[in-house]
């Protein structure tokens, strides 16, 4: 009888679909698919997961003003992600959509959990909110009175919330963190080690009141979950979780591959949410930087994202993927 292989599960972030894709995203994929590549190569079971984020307020806000219908755009441009994939050689298993039910069932579930467990309040919020970033900013966050991130001016709002109790998860997080190779490279470890013994975590407000496209809050439809909650969830939606076959045999996850500037998301808020579920904690978070033009990153917002079809025009697959791992 054959022995079993070593699973390895390995996921890119999921993409806002706000735009077609650029660049940067290609990056990302062509790194985590020579990892994926590598693994099978040395005999692992590998399983490899990209998708799109679907249920972000700046896809609504995109479509509308685009003139279009919000499915209609957000289909056409997931398409798009699709091709990309495609057209890449990208060795992903899955792809997974946040609109899709196999997802939204998930994202609700555990929202459920969560507020089943203690951990999910209602109260109220007031403050300042990047749509660019999806996510509420204090003023010293901000550059010159803009997300230094988008180099926009966030908006401000004010409405009925329900709250994650981050806060109860402070301790063991940091510890997490604090530990072995959780968080890779080291310098993207101590910036977030030294948010948290700076800041503190706070409180999350984790639905909103204020947007028509969304995860619904199961027991409170008038709610939509919070996009970031929502997308972290398809790491193990895509899987199945919590009686699938492949959540059973691929979870926990070996490497999320993302972006520095989602690196708070992953290294702090998703591991507090599993805590809260009981759910067991991926291994290994990786995080890369940006590819930048005149010192920026590509901005889909500022017109400076290349469009990597538009390579393959000029130059063969494997001549763009080897120039962007090199």
């Amino acid at each position: 009888m054959a022995a079993r292989k070593e699973k390895f599960y390995i996921t890119t972030a999921i993409d806002y679909v706000n735009a077609y894709p650029h660049l940067g995203h290609l990056y990302e994929k062509v790194c985590a698919d020579i990892i994926a590549r590598w693994n099978r190569l040395i005999g692992k079971d590998v399983f490899f997961l990209t998708g799109t984020d679907e249920n972000a307020a700046k896809n609504e806000k995109a479509a509308r003003e685009a003139g279009l219908e919000v499915k209609e755009f957000i289909d056409r441009n997931a398409k798009r992600f699709q091709e990309l994939c495609k057209a890449f050689n990208i060795s992903n298993d899955d792809f997974i959509r946040t609109t899709e039910e196999r997802h939204r069932k998930v994202s609700q579930l555990i929202f459920t959990k969560m507020f089943e467990n203690g951990d999910i309040y209602k109260s109220s919020y007031s403050g300042l909110y990047c749509y660019g970033c999806e996510e509420y900013k204090t003023e010293k966050d901000l550059v010159d009175g803009k997300c230094p991130e988008h180099g926009t001016e966030p908006e401000y709002i004010e409405e009925e919330c329900y709250f994650f109790r981050l806060s109860k998860y402070e301790k063991q997080v940091l510890e997490l963190i604090e530990g072995d190779r959780f968080v890779i490279p080291e310098k993207r470890k101590q910036e977030m080690i030294a948010r948290i013994r700076s800041e503190g975590l706070r409180d999350l407000a984790v639905s909103r009141s204020r947007v028509g496209w969304g995860v619904e809050v199961p027991f409170d439809p008038k709610h939509k979950i919070y996009v970031w909650v929502d997308a972290l969830v398809n790491y193990i939606s895509a899987l199945g979780y919590p009686d699938g076959e492949k959540y059973k045999k691929y979870w926990p996850a070996d490497v999320h591959l993302i972006g520095k500037g989602i690196n708070w998301f992953h290294s702090v808020i998703w591991p507090a949410i599993l805590l809260s579920c009981g759910i067991p904690l991926p291994k290994h978070i990786l995080v890369h930087g940006y590819i930048t033009i005149g010192g920026e990153k590509l901005s889909k917002s500022k017109g400076t994202a290349i469009d990597p079809f538009k390579l393959l025009e000029k130059y063969e697959v494997d001549a763009v993927r080897y120039f962007l791992a090199r």
